[in-house]
């Protein structure tokens, strides 16, 4: 089943008229930070300014003399299949497109960066299955919530982590794209086991995020886990003990010594 644009849009569109100024556009960039805006007339989309529309131009001059105009822009739908939007994002450059219905009334836009988001979160289920059938098959009783988790509460189960995956993970957390994490409650204690995601988590940690997305496997039970029991062997409480390599290379990986945010 394919993933429509319509389930990765942003809805609440900031637009201008076309009787806004090249003065209001540059204060509008300036507060939000965006690179283009649709332009819109009793909710239709009639075209879209940007940063380079307005280089070079009057602060008096009006959007409608600027802008780029709707028959020839790229628009999409939201019925439309997210990854062939993608394509075209990447043909023909564009970071954004509008969204429109068959009225070429707005209702959203899509950015690149939704098109990943899409991806990202198609690969978790998978491991989360993979997972929840080996604790089902051990006989635990279970129930699965998605839910944000206090990042201090989580205990890891791998006792290193690799610098330039981590450095990864720290740019998708920026930039709001990091899948969820995969941890285990049981009724011991007020924390969570960490199963899947320490990159994701020790770079929360690392930055100072309090909270991450995470798919939670309630097993109803008090006993201590075996995976629990590794950690202890290794020596691991939180997530301050894991270690931050260089290398695969055990007898030569070089440890990093990260401070608590100084990548942040």
């Amino acid at each position: 089943m394919s993933v429509k644009v319509a389930e990765y849009m942003t809805k609440n569109v900031i637009t201008v008229s076309k009787d806004n100024t090249v003065r209001d556009v540059i204060k509008l960039l300036k507060e939000t930070g965006h690179n283009s805006f649709p332009v819109v007339e009793n909710g239709k989309l009639i075209g879209i300014v940007s940063v380079h529309d307005i280089v070079g131009r009057d602060d008096n001059e009006k959007v409608e003399n600027v802008m780029t105009r709707r028959e020839d822009m790229v628009v999409t739908t939201p019925d439309a299949n997210i990854m062939d939007v993608g394509r075209v994002m990447f043909r023909t450059g564009f970071s954004k497109l509008p969204v429109v219905d068959e009225e070429n009334n707005l209702v959203g836009i899509i950015s690149n960066m939704d098109v990943i988001r899409s991806q990202i979160e198609k690969t978790t289920p998978k491991k989360l299955e993979n997972i929840i059938k080996t604790y089902k098959s051990l006989g635990y009783n279970l129930k699965v919530e998605k839910e944000e988790i206090d990042v201090k509460k989580l205990r890891p189960t791998q006792n290193k982590i690799h610098a330039d995956e981590l450095i990864g993970r720290m740019y998708e957390l920026k930039k709001g794209l990091a899948e969820p994490i995969i941890a285990i409650k049981t009724r011991r204690g007020d924390y969570y086991i960490l199963v899947d995601g320490h990159h994701r988590a020790v770079a929360a940690y690392k930055m100072g995020v309090p909270k991450l997305d995470a798919y939670v496997i309630y097993l109803d039970t008090d006993k201590k886990l075996g995976i629990e029991k590794t950690a202890e062997i290794m020596n691991l409480k939180s997530l301050e003990d894991v270690k931050v390599v260089e290398s695969d290379d055990e007898n030569s990986a070089k440890v990093i010594k990260y401070k608590k945010n100084e990548m942040g």
